[in-house]
């Protein structure tokens, strides 16, 4: 085995299990950076990176503060952990961001109108109530009235009946003296044959 396919070798071990942890991220959207062989500034830089482009971390080596990343052409590098940030970026975020703020602003639109709709009706419920609660009191009043008016009624019916009792009693008190003075003498049984 030669040499060079001892070191391609070698680092295909290498860069196996460093795939298998890779997570996405991106380089942070305020940033414009340079990526180096190793993780320190002390290592050449062997490429650049704009900010926002999305990556994947490999690696992060909290001893020197560096971030091992992988570019989307399959190059990698060593970048400062200031520089990267895990997830997608703003710029991919920002149509999804703008298209739920869009859909939250049609939301918002649709729950005001529906609001709008609801304060109608309990307007016109409340009004409702109001004059349903009028005409309660009215029927009310009326129903004490006609109570009114039935109770004198009993006491004029008994009244009435008083008198016309009354009234037949002295008729008949009357004619018990007045039809004896008209009956005359009495035929006797002769006379009537």
């Amino acid at each position: 085995m030669t040499v060079s396919m001892k070191k391609l070798l070698i680092a295909l071990l290498i860069s196996l299990p460093l795939t298998a942890q890779a997570k996405p991220g991106h380089i942070a959207d305020d940033v414009f950076t340079f990526y180096h062989g190793g993780p320190g500034n002390q290592y050449r830089i062997t490429g650049r990176i704009r900010s926002g482009d999305p990556v994947e971390i490999l690696k992060v080596d909290e001893a020197s503060k560096y971030t091992q990343i992988r570019t989307s052409s399959g190059r990698t590098g060593w970048v400062p952990n200031d520089n990267v940030r895990p997830g997608a970026s703003l710029a991919v975020r920002l149509p999804e961001l703008e298209s739920n703020l869009e859909s939250s602003r049609s939301s918002v639109e649709t729950q005001r109108e529906e609001l709008q709709n609801l304060q109608q009706e309990l307007a016109a419920v409340r009004d409702e109530k109001e004059l349903l609660a009028e005409e309660t009191r009215k029927l009310q009043s009326t129903i004490k009235d006609l109570n009114f008016r039935i109770d004198s009624m009993d006491e004029s019916n008994m009244m009435r009946w008083f008198t016309h009792g009354g009234l037949v009693a002295l008729g008949g008190v009357i004619l018990g003296l007045v039809l004896p003075m008209f009956r005359g003498r009495r035929k006797t049984r002769s006379e009537w044959v």
